[in-house]
């Protein structure tokens, strides 16, 4: 597609964009950040249950340790949802600070586990 005056560049999409499509564009890029919070964060309480059951503590805290980095994507996502303004920084913050509520009470919790 040859760029006119009216088309604008999106760099991370690496495509030209006319300008009354960047809507659409935005709002999927949007839904794409939104549905990728919620996937990591399910994912901490979900490697949370699955290594809680009939499993060795080494393997539990192998588990806990996914559950970490899975916080930790959501946080990079929070960050990357208000750098983008989709969400306020008062929302940022009351996330954020529970998420890294939650983040030190799960090391913690590692650390606790007998290898």
């Amino acid at each position: 597609m040859k760029p006119t005056t009216k088309d604008i560049f999106l760099p991370n999409k690496k495509k030209w964009v006319p300008d009354n499509q960047i809507a659409n564009v935005f709002s999927e890029e949007m839904y794409n950040l939104s549905s990728q919070i919620l996937r990591a964060s399910d994912s901490v309480a979900l490697n949370i249950s699955e290594g809680s059951i009939l499993q060795s503590n080494l393997e539990f805290n192998r588990f806990l340790g996914y559950s970490v980095r899975s916080l930790a994507e959501t946080i990079t996502c929070l960050y990357k949802a208000e750098r983008r303004n989709y969400i306020s920084k008062e929302i940022f913050d009351k996330h954020y600070n529970e998420a890294f509520n939650l983040m030190n009470m799960l090391i913690a919790f590692k650390s606790k586990i007998k290898q």
